[in-house]
């Protein structure tokens, strides 16, 4: 028996390549998802309406036929049911025929390229589409089931991504093709069917000029708000273990300087910097603003109280805790009892009541480390190095490892 893996694109026929429509009207048995099916009444074979993997292989174990077609959406290799078939069709002589995808088609439709999208399926499955458009500056995502073109741009806006420019393509290469283009602010108040693609183009994607932290001191706005200095800064985000999808708390934030950095890092994440100070929460504002992150949250408040409605943290920087150490470190644990957590201290009381507040929640080898850094001055035709005072940063994972 040879069987056939047909990506039949967007469901028109016109779509169909050659080979493909070769394949199914020669075939004996046809055998996929109804919608798929109907497109092909006019093939004058048996036909059966399965979509799992044990269906289908049970179907050609009992049919007696010599070629049969399977059907696939879009094309084979693009978020497709026939990566789960490979393995079960062993025993058959396999030939697979691409479609034409809507990602293909729709970006032709636009006039425009792919290759440098960041491709997101949010059809029926566990998705990030707004981080992936926070970071990228080209997002195609398919849609559907719970997830709807309308949900996405619904949350970029309140992101503050809704300049975000935006196209949704509904029942793409049928005569009723539907094509939208605005904002996502626009297309947020609009309604959109199943299975709807999206394009979005994010001018000012959350991104880093380099693949470690770089930013120097200067390239922030400071004031007289206290700053991470930027040695401290890179030792403290490496630390940190910083994922793209991480939320990430800065208690004590000042001007920023280390939640801009974490912003960075969290690409397609979230940063919450809560900071008590008014000049150092409109430094902070005008630094997040100077990056273009909008996935840095300015929180104005004192930890603990202003970290009570906040998401759980993956990731915890206390650079200032105004006393209230131990009961922030146990505010975050309870949101997530697996986060790492790492602390700067300067003085030796810090330090002491940091590795008390460890030890009682069952933390002995925390990570250590004192930093010393010296800048040189220039005094005449000369350079001297300047001390700055010493840091300790203390870093405790709770989950045991990276979470």
């Amino acid at each position: 028996m040879k069987v056939y893996i047909v990506g039949i694109g967007m469901g028109n026929p016109d779509t169909l390549t050659v080979g493909a429509k070769r394949a199914i009207e020669n075939s004996d048995l046809l055998i996929g998802a109804t919608r798929l099916l109907e497109s092909f009444d006019y093939v004058t074979c048996e036909k059966l309406d399965l979509i799992k993997p044990s269906d289908i292989v049970e179907a050609l174990a009992n049919a007696a036929c010599d070629q049969v077609s399977i059907l696939m959406s879009g094309d084979v290799g693009f978020y497709s049911g026939a990566t789960a078939l490979y393995d079960k069709l062993g025993d058959y002589e396999i030939e697979v025929i691409p479609g034409i995808s809507s990602l293909v088609y729709f970006c032709a439709k636009l006039h425009t390229t792919w290759q440098d999208a960041t491709l997101v399926s949010a059809h029926g499955r566990e998705h990030d589409a707004v981080g992936a458009i926070q970071s990228s500056e080209k997002t195609f995502c398919i849609t559907g089931g719970k997830t709807k073109v309308d949900d996405i741009c619904r949350s970029l806006v309140e992101r503050g991504l809704g300049d975000v420019r935006v196209a949704a393509g509904e029942r793409l290469s049928y005569d009723n093709e539907r094509i939208v283009e605005g904002t996502a602010a626009e297309l947020a108040e609009m309604a959109f069917e199943n299975l709807t693609v999206m394009l979005a183009v994010n001018p000012r994607p959350v991104t880093r000029a380099f693949a470690a932290p770089s930013l120097a001191d200067g390239d922030f706005l400071r004031g007289k708000a206290p700053m991470t200095k930027e040695e401290v800064r890179a030792l403290v985000i490496s630390k940190l273990h910083i994922a793209a999808g991480h939320t990430v708390w800065d208690v004590g934030a000042g001007t920023g300087s280390v939640s801009v950095e974490a912003a960075l890092a969290a690409s397609r994440g979230t940063v919450c910097a809560i900071e008590r100070n008014a000049d150092a929460i409109d430094l902070m504002r005008k630094n997040r603003e100077a990056f273009g992150l909008t996935n840095l949250v300015v929180v104005e408040g004192e930890a603990p109280a202003a970290l009570a409605d906040l998401p759980a943290p993956d990731r915890v920087f206390i650079g200032g805790s105004a006393g209230n150490l131990d009961a922030i470190i146990e505010t975050a644990l309870s949101a997530n009892p697996r986060a790492r957590i790492c602390v700067t201290a300067i003085t030796l009381e810090t330090l002491s009541a940091l590795l008390e507040c460890l030890r009682s929640r069952g933390i002995e080898d925390a990570d250590i480390v004192q930093v010393s850094v010296a800048r040189a001055d220039k005094v005449g035709s000369y350079h001297l190095m300047r001390a700055e005072n010493p840091i300790y940063i203390i870093t405790a994972d709770f989950g045991g490892g990276d979470v």
